[in-house]
């Protein structure tokens, strides 16, 4: 890639790129057409593609994907796929409207989905046989499948911007037929090695094929790791991450009209964020922009003339809350009368947890009960709690739904959060379960009844977070 100092790497989410014929006008076209260009952009899939093809994320709901893993015949996960292609349709024809972009798209659709139809048939049939498992190979299956997507909507995107004059280029790093390997770091150069972003804006695959695996470390999170390598990788001047809406003080669509812009803030807040399943990046490519030293800055993609919030590795000024989020957890909760003073509870706890991929958000424990809040449908918690039974036959196990309501910022120490949360929430007539507060003071979680998480959001915001006014801020300059 010819190299330009000024150029910026910019991730566009898949609820964004669902409204790609609004961001062809707001964030794409410029008033200055030399402002179009030394940008590169990382998409994901458009939204609700990837749930299709895997399994969606928030009820678990079966997917291409679970269905080829766990169906005796070729039935589901073939239904599975069409279904797939008929949403991917349904997502380009709502943001094109020219006859012969439709129709590449349609071509690209089908060629993709015939694509992988035949390959997922060739390893049933291969798998039938005694010496291979299929087991084995659903890694690599997860891999493909998740390409489908960004592949889709980066092609899409292409086609959209080339029909109103933007040079854009498809970087596909998907590996489709491609039989070379490659590391990460040799796939996004290859993609990107003479595109020149003076002249073209690329619009790159959101997964990239490489023989680390990122599904295997990232999952679902993988795109981030591509936009955050990409960055560092080409030396941008700033990471940006498109998103619907700013990053605020609290979900406006909870709190409305009161919330406001965060302006600024650091790492150790975006790591609570993605704790608390609102993630402003991924932990690990927040790692990667940090030890490239690449600013990042997160932007309303449907406001482009507005600074957004930068976040960086710097310390609040002064102590303060600065978001108030909230998330539905289960609460698994272990008592064993006989715990006292006899370790290893917690560690084989955690190790079946672990085997059963639940994401744990939170814990407490005393003499004799330890609870853990996690974020997990039902149906897999069931299966923890099968095998715990098995483990302690004499312990009560409980699974109880609630939710988590979190103040945090920087530093809130000294704010007595904890106090001034438990008195809103009281006269919020929210009944408070457990609370907790560790000594790094960067963030506070009251657990409340699911349907009360709402109003605790608004009530911990009001008591906590007054209306300000948000100094925008600039990244420092690199040092030459």
């Amino acid at each position: 890639m010819t190299q330009h100092a000024n150029h910026t790497v910019e991730k566009i989410g898949g609820t964004s790129m669902s409204r790609l014929d609004e961001l062809v006008d707001t964030l794409f076209r410029r008033d200055d057409e030399a402002r179009i260009y030394d940008r590169i952009f990382v998409v994901s899939a458009f939204g609700g593609i990837t749930d299709l093809l895997l399994e969606h994320k928030k009820t678990g709901d079966a997917g291409v994907y679970a269905c080829f893993a766990n169906d005796e015949d070729d039935h589901g996960w073939m239904d599975a796929l069409s279904k797939v292609a008929d949403g991917m349709r349904e997502a380009h024809r709502s943001v094109l409207d020219h006859a012969a972009d439709l129709s590449d798209a349609d071509d690209f659709v089908r060629d993709r989905i015939d694509g992988v139809r035949n390959c997922l048939i060739d390893l049933q049939r291969l798998c039938s046989y005694g010496h291979f498992r299929l087991s084995q190979h659903m890694m690599l299956t997860r891999e493909l499948l998740s390409g489908l997507g960004e592949a889709h909507s980066a092609y899409v995107a292409t086609l959209a911007l080339r029909r109103v004059g933007i040079n854009a280029r498809f970087v596909d790093l998907s590996g489709w037929r491609d039989e070379r390997e490659m590391t990460l770091d040799e796939r996004i150069r290859d993609g990107l090695d003479d595109v020149d972003v003076s002249e073209e804006l690329p619009i790159v695959t959101g997964y990239a094929q490489c023989a680390e695996g990122l599904m295997a470390e990232f999952d679902r999170g993988y795109s981030e790791v591509t936009f955050s390598r990409i960055a560092a990788l080409t030396h941008a001047r700033e990471a940006i991450i498109h998103k619907e809406f700013h990053l605020s003080s609290a979900d406006p669509k909870l709190v409305k009209g009161e919330v406001h812009k965060l302006g600024h803030t650091n790492y150790d807040v975006a790591d609570q964020l993605s704790n608390m399943g609102m993630e402003a990046i991924h932990p690990k490519a927040a790692k990667t922009l940090r030890q490239a030293d690449v600013a990042l800055r997160v932007t309303n993609a449907f406001e482009p003339h507005d600074p957004g919030t930068l976040i960086d590795d710097q310390p609040a000024e002064t102590p303060a809350a600065e978001i108030v989020t909230g998330l539905d957890v289960h609460a698994l909760e272990l008592f064993e009368q006989d715990m006292v003073g006899v370790k290893g509870y917690d560690a084989r706890i955690l190790e079946l947890l672990t085997r059963h991929g639940i994401r744990i958000v939170s814990k407490t424990s005393n003499a004799n009960t330890i609870t853990h809040y996690v974020d997990a449908p039902l149906r897999e918690l069931r299966k923890v709690e099968a095998d715990l039974n098995k483990v302690y036959p004499s312990a009560e196990l409980t699974i109880q739904p609630l939710a988590i309501a979190a103040v945090i910022g920087r530093d809130l120490k000294g704010l007595n959060v904890l106090g001034s949360g438990l008195k809103a929430l009281a006269e919020a007539d929210v009944e408070v379960l457990a609370a907790q507060q560790n000594t790094r003071s960067v963030d506070v979680q009251f657990v409340i009844p699911r349907e009360s998480l709402a109003a605790s959001i608004g009530a911990l915001h009001g008591a906590l977070l007054p209306a300000t006014d948000v100094a925008e801020l600039k990244p420092k300059k690199k040092a030459a």
